[in-house]
């Protein structure tokens, strides 16, 4: 993990601002400031780099797109307000849904292919998704029909959604980006998954505040990406609270590029379907994920740590660590394997979690330590808790086909 750590480092801006307000933005929650802000994204380019500010105040925007060198930087009681229009978010552009490559709405944060970029401030930004809007789209078929293009071998051109598919952007994503921060924000009502850096290196989130509840409203799903920091964040969500993914079936297989050395630290979970999660969207692998000096508690939050996958996906799932993490309560399990998620064991891809060790974990209460579901063609091994207390447990462990242990362990059941 110190090697890690020494390769991470927050991108650096020049002393150069440029306010919104000063190309052409009026706050008001029926002005749209779209224009203003690519104005001065584009000066600040010119200038070489530097912050662009949105000050005090509501301000209303269709999707931002940053640029190489630019600090998008939110001052306190800043609002940026996302439209719900969503011809605010044409043309397509190049992204994933839920690990399958396919040109889409723009996420409203966008960036692709630029370097040291970042999203900074103790403002907030509200997507201001709900069930008018973009959560009408959550149960479209659509998701199955963009699936079976990437098992055919459609080519990612010819993937085109949009206007007609009710596909939801994601709110924030960095696609092949290096040198990246994201930094104090707030963020609400987010259409689908929140933070979603793609394809990234040297990664640091930082100090995010996020409150979003909708359905796939993950906080963080870090997409095959290498060094990433995630720290002293608040989750409060919909879906996992951090989810690591690299790619879904045949399309995360023929990208080929694993989620590798990720460092997760002093955050605090709160609702969530997981607390840090891997998968299930894994076909490029994941290995080196360090989780330490986090708080968990939620009657809402599923478990403390989540691995998924399935026969289809695949995946390799290795060094895993958690340690000096305190849950106050859970919904299900401390420790979650779940490879008989979705499809289950009918497909080729044999899915392997190895060296997965969880080491000082305090548990207040919880109706079991484990929930780990594998198959005859799987491989669940090397699993270990070490060290730990758990206790209010109220149901017998699940262990499926897996090597688990727990090591100099206290298990006190409930009265």
């Amino acid at each position: 993990m110190p090697q890690i750590l020494q390769r991470i480092n927050a991108p650096q801006f020049p002393d150069n601002y440029f306010n919104i307000t000063n190309f052409g933005a009026v706050a008001g929650d029926t002005n749209d400031c779209s224009s203003a802000i690519e104005l001065a994204i584009d000066a600040c380019v010119r200038a070489g780099g530097g912050h662009v500010v949105v000050p005090a105040g509501e301000f209303l925007t269709g999707a931002v797109h940053l640029k190489s060198g630019v600090d998008l930087h939110l001052e306190t009681n800043a609002v940026l307000l996302f439209s719900t229009n969503p011809t605010n978010y044409l043309p397509l552009v190049f992204t994933r849904f839920e690990g399958t490559e396919l040109y889409n709405y723009s996420p409203l944060i966008y960036a692709l292919g630029q370097k040291n970029v970042a999203l900074s401030g103790d403002g907030t930004i509200d997507g201001q998704a709900d069930d008018s809007n973009w959560m009408a789209w959550k149960n479209t078929k659509s998701r199955a029909t963009l699936v079976k293009m990437a098992t055919d071998g459609v080519p990612v051109e010819q993937r085109r959604f949009g206007p007609g598919f009710n596909l939801r952007p994601g709110f924030i994503e960095f696609n092949r980006c290096e040198n990246v921060l994201i930094q104090g924000i707030h963020i609400r009502r987010s259409p689908m998954w929140e933070i979603h850096p793609l394809l990234c290196t040297n990664v640091t989130v930082r100090g995010v505040d996020i409150m979003s509840h909708g359905v796939n409203n993950d906080g963080c799903d870090p997409e095959s990406c290498s060094d990433v920091l995630i720290e002293k964040c608040l989750f409060d969500t919909g879906d996992d609270c951090i989810a690591i993914k690299s790619g879904r079936n045949n399309d995360g297989r023929r990208v080929n590029v694993p989620s590798v050395n990720l460092v997760i630290r002093d955050c605090t979970m709160r609702d969530g379907h997981g607390g840090v999660t891997i998968g299930s969207e894994i076909s490029g692998s994941c290995s080196n994920v360090f989780v330490e000096n986090c708080a968990m508690n939620s009657p809402n939050l599923v478990c403390a740590l989540r691995l998924k996958s399935n026969a289809v996906r695949g995946g390799v799932l290795q060094n895993i660590f958690m340690r000096n993490v305190n849950v106050g309560t859970v919904k299900d399990s401390v420790l979650q394997i779940d490879f008989l998620y979705e499809e289950g064991a009918k497909g080729d891809f044999k899915p392997v979690a190895h060296n997965v060790v969880m080491e000082n974990i305090t548990v207040a209460q919880t109706p079991r330590v484990l929930n780990v579901r594998g198959f005859p063609g799987a491989d669940i091994s090397g699993v270990r808790i070490y060290n730990s207390t758990f206790k209010q447990i109220a149901r017998p462990d699940v262990i499926q086909d897996a090597d688990v242990k727990l090591v100099d362990c206290v298990l006190d059941p409930a009265k």
